[in-house]
C-alpha cells in the first residue's frame, strides 16, 4: 500500500486551526511554533498575521505583536479587531496616545462595549498622567 502525500495547503490549514485553538487556550508559544511555517508560506494573509499578533501579544512579545498587527492593517485597513489588539499592545508598551488613536478607530468602525471600554480606560489614564 502506497502512502498518500498530504497536500501542503491542507497541512498549513490544519496547523492554523490548531494554532487558533492554542491561542484560545492561552498557550501562545505553542501556537507560534505551529504557526511559523504558515507565516513563512503565507506572510501576506491577514488572518495569519492577526493570529500571530494575538499570540505575540499573549506571550508579551509586544514589538513582534505590533509588527504583525500593523501588517494586518496594511493588508486590510478595515480590520477593527486588529486595531483593537494593536491598541492594547501599544497600551502595554506605555504608548497611550497611539493606543487611544487605534482604539478610537476600532470603536468608530465597530462600536461594541469592549472597544468603548478601551477608549474610556485610555482616556482616563491619559488624563491622570496629565495631573502627575
Amino acid at each position: 500500500m502506497v502512502a498518500q502525500e498530504q497536500d501542503p495547503a491542507e497541512d498549513r490549514f490544519a496547523a492554523f486551526r490548531k494554532a487558533e485553538d492554542l491561542v484560545s487556550a492561552r498557550r501562545p508559544l505553542e501556537a507560534l511554533k505551529l504557526l511559523q511555517p504558515v507565516l513563512e508560506a503565507e506572510p501576506d494573509k491577514p488572518s495569519v498575521q492577526l493570529l500571530a499578533g494575538r499570540a505575540y501579544f499573549l506571550s508579551a512579545q509586544l514589538r513582534r505583536a505590533e509588527a504583525a498587527l500593523r501588517r494586518v492593517l496594511e493588508l486590510d485597513p478595515t480590520d477593527h479587531y486588529a486595531r483593537f489588539v494593536l491598541g492594547r499592545t501599544l497600551q502595554r508598551m506605555d504608548r497611550l496616545a497611539e493606543a487611544l488613536g487605534q482604539m478610537r478607530m476600532a470603536n468608530a468602525m465597530y462600536p461594541v462595549p469592549d472597544y468603548q471600554d478601551g477608549v474610556s480606560e485610555l482616556t482616563a489614564r491619559i488624563a491622570l498622567r496629565g495631573n502627575d
